[in-house]
């Protein structure tokens, strides 16, 4: 198979990026999901530019690739997990978390990151559908901008829960935009398993022009709760095989975000979970 394998920062917390990375090359990891946060190239802090060139030029020595992911939990708000969000009922709280995005983009460009991920927010309480996807429509449109100025995709994921929870939900917005060429999908394979009426090997199958990045772990139906490999439902061979045939080029990241106390052992353990199902018979 050639399935690049890489694993989320957002999984690693309690290490320094540097280390975070090390370990992963050392593992044989091709790759890097990096979550910008306070831990891990603060995109709020000052001299980002300056940062994220020594973070390019380590990760260019370590031969590791990246997707940059937007999924920091309190990076905006101390007080409020992922908001504000693209659907934020205060026009300043959309316009903050399109300014992050559309940073997101430039440090991507600046790695060499092959897409930068982002999902849509849960729909405020009191808010119609309607209103929900013309605030998301508004508020995405100038980073889908920067995204093809930069040459960066934008890989927005269905996140059970938001106003954008499937992949109907992202055919949905690809057609209230216009289908723009830098706008992509992020397909976590758990969440399929949770929601999707489809298998997730069909899932694979069935997004596989739109895959622009690719989350993995296990989950149970129903249950949103990203799982160590054998502690889910998925049955894993059928799904890579799906991916391998897909073409797609990209990372496929390990997300674990609530298992960090246990990173480096997770690291190690996953990579050899994936490789050993997907093995030739």
């Amino acid at each position: 198979m050639t399935i690049r394998y890489g694993y989320g920062t957002n999984g690693l917390t309690d290490l320094r990026l540097d280390d975070a990375l090390g370990l992963l090359a050392d593992l044989g990891y091709d790759g890097v999901g990096l979550t910008l946060d306070h831990m891990h190239l603060d995109p709020m802090a000052p001299e980002l530019a300056a940062r994220t060139r020594e973070v390019a030029a380590r990760l260019t020595e370590l031969g590791l690739g990246v997707t940059v992911e937007t999924g920091a939990r309190y990076v905006l708000d101390p007080r409020r997990k992922h908001g504000p969000t693209l659907l934020d009922p205060d026009p300043e709280g959309r316009a903050a978390r399109t300014g992050l995005l559309v940073t997101a983009v430039q440090v991507a460009a600046d790695l060499g990151a092959h897409a930068v991920h982002c999902f849509s927010g849960i729909t405020p309480d009191g808010t119609d559908p309607d209103t929900a996807w013309k605030r998301l429509v508004e508020s995405i449109t100038p980073v889908l901008d920067a995204a093809q100025a930069a040459g960066v995709p934008l890989a927005i994921e269905p996140e059970p829960g938001h106003l954008l929870a499937d992949i109907a939900g992202f055919h949905h917005l690809r057609t209230l935009l216009g289908d723009p060429e830098p706008l992509g999908l992020t397909l976590d394979i758990g969440h399929c398993q949770c929601l999707e009426p489809a298998s997730p090997a069909d899932c694979v199958r069935d997004a596989g022009p739109w895959l622009r990045h690719v989350q993995i772990e296990d989950m149970r139906r129903g249950v949103h709760e990203h799982l160590p490999f054998g502690d889910g439902e998925i049955d894993f061979p059928p799904v890579l095989a799906a991916l391998d045939a897909t073409g797609y080029q990209g990372l496929t990241v390990v997300e674990l975000p609530r298992h960090s106390h246990a990173g480096p052992d997770m690291a190690r353990t996953s990579l050899d979970f994936l490789r050993s199902m997907g093995a030739p018979a």
